[in-house]
């Protein structure tokens, strides 16, 4: 391992980390975090996330939130102001919010004769903290995941891909896949044994509304294959990747991502290289159990 690339990535998070806890008034700027940590804003999303055990979006809304708590105990500010001031459209969305986060509805926190926690659960240790000139200090800790990860790195050819785009919620991205497997089906793209599902994905689903994010439905294939009307055709450059495999349900895929860009990267002396991350499907939904689904990750690396 080698100790600059850690500090590296830490200390990117830890600026980033800051930018968000000391301008809690201000809209995020998530494309601004990654350019400041030298990063495209879905790798970015992902480090940060594999870091600080939460996303700077999840991270602005509870400091936010924390904010809102320590005001109803100390301050007779109104819950329609204080809704405002933490970044709610309306009376009854942050009270939602609140409740699913304290277990009680604004004004009942604050009319409680208990002494109540302002703190919501955090990994990474940073809450808002009045007596700081509203967070001017912040000292996150990431001790990332106990359990090691298995990766390893490869040297792949170029890839050969026919695709359909998804645009829409990346969990829906099922639907695209179902669109593709009967043109394959009906082409016989899948007479080829070799034939792989893989997934692309383009977009932070941070930083774009979900209708608007962008991802790509394929299917690995020969060079020899004719291309089906209405598929595109993408080639992924050959180069070095970190390989990381997932077994069980697609829903636990944005944590392994987390702990693949978060805690194994920033260990392995590595960089993010260039080039798209990508997800390789070695086995089919329909006829696998869910907790035999197998997913490898692949992210380009680099020398730092």
């Amino acid at each position: 391992m080698k100790p600059d690339t850690r500090s590296f990535y830490e200390s990117a998070v830890v600026a980033a980390v800051r930018r968000v806890a000391t301008s809690l008034d201000e809209a995020l700027d998530l494309h601004a975090l990654a350019r400041g940590a030298c990063l495209s804003p879905l790798h970015f999303h992902r480090v940060f996330r594999g870091l600080a055990g939460e996303t700077p979006l999840e991270l602005h809304r509870r400091l936010r939130l924390e904010r809102a708590a320590h005001r109803l105990r100390e301050t007779s500010e109104s819950v329609v102001s204080l809704a405002l001031e933490a970044g709610y459209e309306t009376h009854e969305s942050f009270t939602r919010a609140f409740g699913a986060a304290y277990g009680l509805s604004p004004s009942a926190f604050r009319s409680s004769a208990s002494c109540l926690r302002t703190a919501l659960a955090s990994r990474s240790g940073v809450h808002f903290d009045p007596s700081h000139d509203v967070m001017s200090r912040v000292d996150p800790h990431f001790h990332g995941d106990p359990t090691p990860m298995n990766v390893t790195t490869e040297t792949l050819p170029s890839l050969r891909v026919f695709a359909l785009r998804h645009v829409g919620p990346y969990p829906r991205i099922g639907e695209t896949f179902a669109r593709l497997g009967a043109i394959a089906q009906a082409t016989g793209l899948f007479a080829d044994p070799r034939a792989t599902m893989i997934a692309l994905y383009h977009d932070d689903p941070e930083g774009k509304p979900e209708a608007e994010l962008q991802s790509d439905a394929g299917i690995v294939v020969t060079q020899g294959q004719a291309r089906p009307e209405g598929v595109l055709e993408i080639v992924l450059p050959a180069g070095r990747f970190a390989k990381a495999t997932h077994v069980g349900s697609y829903a636990g895929l944005p944590g392994a991502w987390a702990r693949l860009m978060g805690d194994w990267l920033p260990k392995s002396g590595l960089r993010v290289g260039e080039g798209l991350p990508f997800e390789l499907y070695r086995n089919d939904p329909r006829s696998a159990k869910e907790a035999e689904l197998v997913t490898e990750l692949y992210v380009p690396v680099a020398a730092p």
